[in-house]
């Protein structure tokens, strides 16, 4: 069994895999990620491997922790990967990338495909069905896009989430909705469309905190997998225990 950690700047998910099936999936506040792990140690005495994805701020006391306690794999761009990364900037790849494109050479092995993360940033990746990571884009997230709007105004709300009714819209929060919603779904359908025209069997994940939210709306067929970077995580950790 392997114990996947991933670590964001307020929480954190884990995930316990037996071999590519996951069992259980928690989210934790950083403070009580040792308490938790301690828990999940004491249910699940088969696991002996981890892996470490952190893009937020995680202690040394913390990982040594962990350590003692399981073989630890602390995710960076210098690991092993299951693909041939060909960023001109490899050692500026987010691990959050690195893992979503080896989840998509595990799952869907010899495609043209491409990620699209829908979370804080809306990341796109790209991989050949050569096994070769080319690159992609990022662009500001749904929530990064309302609050902008907020905080670089004088006068414009700060909104939730809303699926707008109309593209026109005829207030002030129906223009922010239809301008950030329709923006974000002509954006994403509008990127695959382009590598459509150079890969015609190209395949598109979905994967992130509005993945959800976003699938129904996109006119493009795509795969919508929330778990995806944990896959790729724990395909990250199989691949390194060979």
């Amino acid at each position: 069994m392997n114990l996947i950690i991933d670590v964001g700047n307020t929480n954190v998910k884990l995930a316990v895999f037996r071999e590519d099936n996951i069992l259980r999936k928690d989210v934790v506040d950083l403070k009580q990620l040792l308490k938790h792990i301690d828990l999940l140690k004491a249910e699940y005495r088969p696991i002996k491997r981890a892996i470490i994805s952190s893009v937020g701020k995680l202690n040394d006391e913390a990982i040594n922790h962990i350590d003692k306690q399981y073989d630890l794999m602390l995710l960076n761009s210098h690991a092993k990967l299951p693909f041939k990364n060909l960023y001109a900037t490899p050692n500026t790849l987010g691990i959050d990338r690195i893992a979503l494109v080896s989840a998509s050479v595990h799952k869907f092995p010899e495609n043209n495909a491409l990620i699209i993360d829908a979370g804080t940033c809306i990341t796109y990746d790209f991989v050949s069905n050569k096994n070769e990571y080319l690159g992609g884009a990022i662009s500001p997230g749904i929530r990064m896009r309302y609050t902008s709007l907020h905080n670089l105004t004088a006068n414009l709300p700060l909104l939730d989430t809303e699926m707008p009714n109309a593209v026109t819209g005829n207030s002030t929060n129906a223009s922010i909705h239809s301008g950030v919603i329709n923006g974000v779904l002509k954006e994403i359908d509008g990127l695959i469309e382009d590598y459509a025209l150079k890969y015609p069997d190209l395949t598109v994940i979905l994967t992130g905190g509005d993945a959800n939210f976003l699938s129904k709306q996109l006119k493009s067929s795509i795969f919508a997998n929330s778990n995806f970077l944990l896959e790729g995580l724990n395909h990250i950790l199989q691949f390194n225990s060979i």
